[in-house]
């Protein structure tokens, strides 16, 4: 079998920090802000999870993916660390396997997937580590393989009133616009003021709901507090 190489300079980084995480959690059960967007989209959308295409973008260990397989909905997850992927498959061994499809991949690539085929994308805090060549072929490839109709969920790294950004913008610059680096583990990041956050996906997509959350990050055992913008978001 031919040994597959993404080619991205991120993908050592998520590979290395999967292998001995710094920052990942490695949890099993589907995150909180994803459970609320499932309800809203059953409560104000009249959308049921269930017999769905859906594509997970940066699934890491399989914590969404597995729980809408599970739900009875066909799910791609794409993932550029293979360490996160095979935790993952380790954990699907409850799931048929023609409902769940995990593919070793770079989200800023060309997904292999068919135009106007899926009903829905996540995006948990995957896109924020892309470049800005690889974030345009990543909106374009959403645009592509969503269904019109279909709905997407966006968790991304929020600028405004952000202390721990700021200080990371201004010690640790990246070279593209609002990037930093963590040195700790080599990653660049990129965050977005509310102005950005629109205006990137707005292009695209149609904004059914946007929100700014306050959570909190571990980073070598130390708890850093952090801010997030919730999209829901849908293509018309």
């Amino acid at each position: 079998m031919k040994k597959i190489r993404i080619k991205s300079h991120q993908g050592d980084t998520w590979e290395r920090e999967y292998k001995n995480p710094k920052l990942v959690t490695k949890k099993e059960e589907p995150q909180s802000d994803v459970l609320r967007f499932f309800k809203f989209l059953k409560k104000e959308r009249k959308f049921i999870l269930e017999d769905k295409n859906v594509l997970d973008l940066g699934c890491g260990t399989g914590r969404n993916s597995n729980y809408l397989a599970n739900l009875g909905n066909n799910v791609i997850g794409i993932e550029i660390s293979k360490t996160a992927l095979d935790i993952a498959k380790a954990r699907s061994v409850h799931v048929e396997n023609e409902q769940l499809d995990y593919r070793l991949g770079d989200i800023g690539q060309h997904y292999n997937i068919l135009d106007n085929s899926i009903d829905l994308i996540l995006d948990i805090t995957s896109s924020n580590s892309l470049n800005e060549k690889g974030r345009e072929i990543y909106l374009n490839e959403m645009n592509r393989v969503l269904k019109n109709g279909g709905y997407i969920f966006v968790r991304a790294l929020c600028k405004d009133g952000d202390i721990n950004a700021k200080n990371l913008l201004k010690q640790n610059p990246g070279k593209e616009y609002d990037t930093y680096r963590i040195k700790e583990i080599g990653l660049t990041e990129r965050v977005f003021s509310k102005e950005d956050i629109i205006k990137t996906y707005s292009k695209y997509f149609k904004i059914l709901h946007l929100d700014k959350k306050t959570g909190y990050q571990t980073m070598n055992n130390r708890i850093y507090k952090r801010n997030y913008w919730l999209l829901y978001l849908t293509k018309e």
